[in-house]
């Protein structure tokens, strides 16, 4: 393997898909399209071997820790000075995981000797930090899960901050030579990320605690990654920025970026062509369309003045779908409204949008907390992260508006 990371493996996998897909587009299925499938296989066997192995030596490296017992410290503070000295290990080390599965299963306190020993707070009230290797398969999964997170910029600003757009997205400019500054002044907009607090409850079933360590974890990370994802990727669809990111949708753009459609109409060809019109030429590139799939299907079925439909499914080597309208990809979601739905007020059916120009600032420091729900009497165990979005440049945003009279 020549990969040592996930980004690499993806990176170089994304490389021979896209190969093998040209390949299938030419109608060239021979030796060449087969030795690269079998190269993808291959890629992904070793990746995940690779992880597995890593998984296992990192619990192999924390198994043994001389003069540390994590279970039976017991406030032996020597040994909670050198503990402190490298905090991730210490979230890494089979002991956190396992008193970490026993909080999530049965509510049984995490020991003190994990906390910080200067805490005030009750210990009720303290949130649980997410093992580190838990945490990272939770974001590998939430960017393979979904459709809209993986497409927009990620960043880990400190909430509060004032931050040019320029440094979020850095603008090239031409210089004089022998210069290492702009020679003209450039005026960039600025943004300000707040603390916006994600929640998902956790629906974990009793069985889970004759459950070993790795399957347990399985379970949790895929009941915290999808619920995590579908709250993510519908603020950055439709968050009104009260308490949340500011969705896509939430701004205003010029009415010649408006494209109308009467309440008794439908979807036509000149739809897409006043909207692609609508589109500036700098942003031509990177802009998709957003659209629920009932939308899409309404598209579907129509033709352009030669007789050949606008709109195209593809099915790639991995078996998923690949649609375009008038050859623009088209990224469908559950989050917008549906041009066949009743609707009572004036409705965003479909946007372009080039979704690199929008900002997910998170704070991937999971923690857990468990409490009480006095109505049902049920433990609820919920995450908790800290999440802001904004959109850096809405020039790419043209929308198709489904009036309501």
């Amino acid at each position: 393997m020549n990969f040592i990371n996930y980004d690499e493996y993806k990176n170089k996998r994304e490389e021979l898909l896209n190969k093998a897909q040209s390949l299938l587009d030419n109608g060239e299925i021979g030796e060449e399209y087969s030795d690269i499938k079998n190269q993808i296989e291959a890629l992904d066997s070793d990746f995940e071997t690779f992880r597995k192995e890593r998984a296992n030596l990192n619990s192999l490296s924390n198994t043994i820790k001389p003069n540390i017992n994590f279970m039976n410290i017991k406030g032996n503070t020597n040994n909670m000075d050198n503990i402190n000295k490298n905090s991730e290990e210490i979230y890494n080390s089979i002991e956190y995981r396992e008193a970490f599965m026993k909080h999530v299963v049965n509510g049984v306190e995490i020991p003190i000797e994990f906390k910080n020993s200067n805490e005030t707070s009750k210990t009720s009230d303290v949130g649980v930090l997410i093992p580190n290797n838990v945490m990272q398969r939770i974001i590998e999964k939430m960017e393979s899960f979904g459709m809209i997170l993986p497409l927009v910029t990620r960043t880990s600003y400190k909430g509060g901050l004032t931050i040019p757009t320029s440094s979020v997205k850095p603008i090239a400019s031409w210089v004089s030579e022998g210069q290492g500054s702009n020679t003209q002044k450039k005026t960039t907009g600025s943004i300000t990320f707040a603390y916006h607090k994600l929640r998902c409850a956790i629906a974990i079933s009793l069985e889970v605690e004759t459950m070993a360590i790795a399957s347990f974890e399985t379970a949790f990370i895929n009941n915290v990654s999808e619920a995590m994802v579908i709250a993510l990727e519908q603020a950055i669809i439709n968050g009104d920025g009260a308490g949340k990111p500011k969705g896509i949708l939430s701004e205003e753009v010029d009415e010649n970026k408006k494209i109308e459609i009467e309440a008794e109409a439908n979807v036509n060809y000149n739809t897409l062509i006043e909207a692609e019109a609508s589109l500036g030429l700098a942003y031509e590139s990177r802009a998709v369309w957003f659209m629920h799939k009932a939308t899409f299907m309404a598209f579907y079925g129509i033709v352009d003045d030669n007789g050949q439909p606008i709109a195209r499914t593809n099915y790639g080597i991995n078996g998923i779908p690949e649609r375009t309208l008038l050859g623009r990809k088209v990224i469908l979601n559950e989050y917008m409204t549906s041009i066949k739905s009743q609707i009572s007020k004036d409705e965003v059916v479909a946007f372009l949008f080039n979704p690199s120009d929008y900002v997910l600032n998170t704070n991937l420091n999971l923690t857990i907390k468990k409490y009480e729900d006095n109505d049902s009497d049920d433990t609820i165990t919920k995450a908790v992260m800290l999440v802001d979005g904004k959109v850096v440049d809405k020039n790419s945003l043209v929308k198709i508006i489904k009036k309501h009279t």
